[in-house]
């Protein structure tokens, strides 16, 4: 209560992806699909692993952490904006808008903690074999994902926090399809340099120290291989294990350093838009479809429950 009591605007109203009625019915249906794609692949991927006995490793246990934050992801951002291309611009109360940025980067931040992590495990598998059992034991493993899904909490925390004193008096029109920080510090009109120093420091940490790690991995495992590896069809094996890890890479990151790091005052909010719309609709949908097209195991174990409920 105290919180709303600081502000003269109870609620928001997000603006979506268009205004023109025609194309908000038009983009209706492939952002449905987009939402259930990602839903039951990512659901079918946590299923797999906790039913099949030969996925209950190191990998897979950080896919399915993967996939949960890819469900949750869906549901955080894509059904308010699946609502507004059926009923138009959608109001959202202060606490709920605040709630959805909280969440939003909550799973963001863990999802690049995670894939550092998931990195980390293939650095290991591919450069100390011998010692990956005990390296990446149980116990380490979620240690790990305790420790990913915990920095994204706190992360987060930080900004809700940060958010809820600020004061919203006169516009709350957010050109978004939910609420992130950059459109609602244009819309404050107390100081928002706090904040945007949080968002450039703080933040930008959060995506390039995971993602250095990860390039830092990879540096190692590409110098390894062609330093002790001497087949050229050995050497392909560590790089079609990295492979389906290395596609998720690429598309969570791409548009994150586009839209996290700075300068983040300087970029469009149409930009924002189309950037936030990638990691938060698409990445989700395609990445149960990467790992099944790129590892056997997880191809013989869909094979498998399929062919048990058929």
């Amino acid at each position: 209560l105290a919180m709303l009591n600081q502000t003269e605007v109870s609620e928001f109203i997000l603006l979506g992806l268009t205004d023109i009625q025609g194309l908000q019915h038009f983009f209706f249906i492939p952002f449905l699909l987009l939402c259930l794609t990602s839903l039951l692949g990512n659901g079918a991927i946590v299923t797999m692993v906790i039913s099949e006995p030969r996925l209950h490793t190191p990998m897979y246990f950080f896919l399915e952490n993967l996939s949960c934050l890819d469900i949750f992801y869906s549901t955080v951002t894509v059904q308010k904006m699946l609502t507004g291309f059926l009923f138009g611009h959608q109001p959202i109360s202060f606490g709920g808008c605040l709630a959805q940025l909280h969440c939003f980067h909550f799973l963001g931040s863990t999802e690049a903690v995670l894939l550092a992590t998931m990195a980390y495990d293939r650095y290991v598998a591919v450069g100390n074999p011998l010692r990956y059992a005990l390296v990446t034991s149980p116990r380490t493993c979620l240690l790990l994902a305790v420790a990913s899904w915990s920095t994204g909490f706190v992360h987060a925390m930080m900004h809700s926090v940060m958010t809820s004193q600020l004061r919203f008096c006169g516009r709350n029109h957010i050109h978004h399809f939910f609420c992130d920080i950059k459109p609602l510090l244009n819309l404050a009109c107390s100081s928002t340099s706090l904040n945007m120093t949080l968002l450039n420091v703080v933040t930008t940490s959060i995506v390039l120290g995971p993602f250095t790690l990860i390039v830092l991995s990879y540096l190692y495992i590409i110098s390894f291989v062609f330093q002790k590896v001497r087949s050229q069809e050995e050497r392909w094996t560590p790089f079609c294990t990295c492979a389906a890890h290395l596609t998720t890479v690429a598309l969570f990151y791409t548009p994150g350093l586009f839209n996290y790091t700075p300068p983040s005052s300087g970029s469009s909010p149409k930009r924002d838009v189309q950037v936030s719309l990638m990691y938060s609709a698409v990445t989700p949908a395609l990445n149960p479809l990467i790992y099944p097209l790129r590892n056997q195991e997880v191809r013989s174990a869909l094979k498998k429950t399929l062919g048990g409920k058929l």
